[in-house]
């Protein structure tokens, strides 16, 4: 799996121009109430550093793809707006992206090989979670 990331990457850019970080952030805000999300609360969902998701929202409030609004909650903090042009990117990457995901990690495993793989998976963030990383 080691060069997996970099693949995925590549099948994003081609296939709809996104980057990995740019569509998980459109498909968190797209499934998120209101498909708006504090940035905080965003950063947490994906697992990443508040720092590393600020700076790709300059990026893709650039794009058009994200707008940041005065936060629905308390009128102080700032949310993360889904756009309609953020919309229609997600919905356009969203088929060949799960296309991928699934010809590539699943199909090729059988129904054993699957599960041996989710039980891995299972204790490896186990172990990442016993370090306090996950």
């Amino acid at each position: 799996m080691w060069g997996y990331p970099a693949a995925l990457d590549r099948q994003n850019a081609r296939d709809s121009g996104l980057s990995t970080g740019e569509y998980s952030v459109l498909a968190t805000l797209s499934e998120a109430e209101g498909h708006r999300l504090r940035a905080g609360d965003a950063a947490a969902d994906l697992g990443w550093e508040r720092s590393r998701l600020s700076h790709l929202l300059r990026r893709m409030e650039g794009k058009g793809l994200i707008e940041r609004v005065t936060s629905s909650c308390d009128g102080r903090g700032q949310d993360v707006l889904l756009t309609e042009a953020g919309w229609d990117a997600i919905r356009a990457a969203a088929p060949d992206h799960v296309t991928f995901v699934r010809e590539t990690i699943f199909d090729p495993l059988t129904a054993e090989e699957q599960a041996v793989l989710a039980g891995a998976l299972r204790k490896i963030r186990e172990a990442t979670q016993e370090h306090g990383l996950w």
